[in-house]
């Protein structure tokens, strides 16, 4: 039934390094010196000289890369002289609706955050082509697809990036789990083994954004065809509620739900990875972006990636583009932020914060990616990406995945039962296309 894709990540594992070594010299009469003659000499002075007094603003979402992210534009601005100003909103703020006030108040930042498809529509007036620059010809194919609108790339993919249920293997260990659960009758063997031993089985978190998006995903990804059955919901052919999948999907839901920790209607993101980078659960729903945060409690947590099954057939992890940088063309510097991003996957600097830094999977063929640098579960994703399924929220319009988030709040707090949750999936859809 599952639509597999060896999509993005297969390509990765076999990451090409280019070689980006410039020896050129001029050999003169003189010993092989060079001689410039003193035009020659200032035209280089020029080059080399810091460039104008220009300020490029990033209004990005991605909270855990926030600090390094600073960082890279100190970096960016002591080579260039042109300064970056990063604004980050994410985590538990709604991104979208930000960045659409941000704009309605006369603000037009040079670089946004995107997540293409259906979300990259409200914004084409604004996103600039960007098929024509140099590190497009290096992107794995695949990671085109997002911000691809007739033939043109519009947006420059962020990275990479997977997501399952992130365990902690010496935690298994202490219950007697030999095997890593594949399907969901192993799960809930694994969960009744913690739980048996005294270990909480899974943290959860109350965040809108993790079970509206990557939560329900689960369900949507697992359909015969993803696309077609999310034309076929917003067209109101086809609900969620009556679907088999989803049927099925809710049996995960609970297993999850189920065996979280008490306070799990009070935890946020930040607290629900703190805890489980403190030991205090065994396993969460989160992907490879969290390594960092984790490595800031405890950096030799040793760890694994667990498959998302919904029944008895082995489950998959979920792999798929994060989001797009686009260019504002409606901003005073587009050309600026164009030099930033290309600067930002072709320098030696740039790069080792893509890697080393930010923990990311790249998304180009020529940046490589050790697996010291991005981490335990990065690493897992690769080895996972064979059999992976695909991300599928941004098919959706604006608004949509923030009504799915508010009806898994309210099944997690138990206020409606699995045929309402249902229910509310669908309902959240229709009140988005009917606008």
């Amino acid at each position: 039934m599952k639509r597999k894709l060896a999509l993005i990540m297969a390509t990765v594992c076999t990451l090409i390094v280019a070689g980006c070594g410039n020896n050129s010299s001029n050999n003169a009469d003189n010993g092989g010196a060079a001689v410039n003659t003193p035009k020659e000499t200032a035209a280089a002075e020029a080059t080399a000289a810091p460039a104008k007094d220009v300020t490029i603003k990033m209004f990005q979402f991605k909270v855990e890369i926030a600090e390094q992210l600073n960082a890279l534009a100190e970096e960016y601005e002591k080579e260039t002289g042109v300064k970056v100003e990063v604004e980050t909103h994410g985590g538990g703020e709604d991104y979208g609706a930000l960045l659409k006030a941000e704009i309605a108040s006369g603000s037009e930042p040079e670089i946004f955050n995107n997540g293409g498809y259906t979300a990259l529509v409200p914004y084409m007036d604004r996103a600039t082509d960007l098929s024509d620059q140099p590190w497009a010809a290096n992107l794995i194919p695949t990671a085109k697809a997002p911000a691809t609108v007739d033939g043109k790339l519009y947006g420059m993919p962020m990275n990479v990036e997977g997501y399952g249920l992130i365990y902690n293997k010496d935690l298994f260990e202490q219950a007697g789990i030999t095997e890593e659960p594949k399907t969901l009758t192993q799960l809930k063997d694994a969960a009744a083994k913690l739980k048996a031993a005294g270990i909480t089985p899974f943290e959860a978190t109350n965040e809108w954004w993790s079970m509206g998006i990557h939560l329900v995903n689960v369900g949507l990804a697992h359909q015969p065809d993803p696309k077609q059955f999310i034309e076929d919901v917003k067209a109101g052919t086809q609900t969620i509620k009556g679907n088999a999948v989803f049927e099925q999907w809710l049996d995960l839901v609970d297993v999850i739900f189920d065996n979280a920790q008490d306070n799990k209607m009070t935890t946020d993101y930040a607290t629900q990875v703190a805890e489980f980078a403190s030991g205090k659960a065994a396993m969460m729903l989160q992907g490879n972006w969290t390594q960092g945060d984790i490595d800031k409690i405890d950096p030799a947590l040793n760890l694994g990636l667990l498959p998302l099954p919904i029944n008895d057939e082995e489950g998959t992890i979920l792999v798929g583009v994060p989001n797009n940088y686009i260019v504002n063309s409606k901003s005073a510097h587009p050309e600026e932020a164009k030099a930033f991003l290309n600067w930002l996957v072709t320098s030696e600097t740039g790069q080792k914060y893509l890697t080393k830094e930010f923990k990311f999977i790249p998304a180009e063929t020529n940046i490589a990616a050790d697996a010291a640098d991005i981490g335990q579960v990065a690493v897992a994703v690769q080895e996972k990406s064979a059999t992976a399924l695909g991300w599928n929220w941004d098919m959706f319009p604006d608004g949509v995945t923030q009504g799915f988030g508010a009806a898994m709040q309210e099944y997690l707090g138990e206020q409606i039962d699995r045929g309402q949750l249902l229910e509310k999936l669908d309902k959240a859809v229709q009140d988005i296309v009917k606008q």
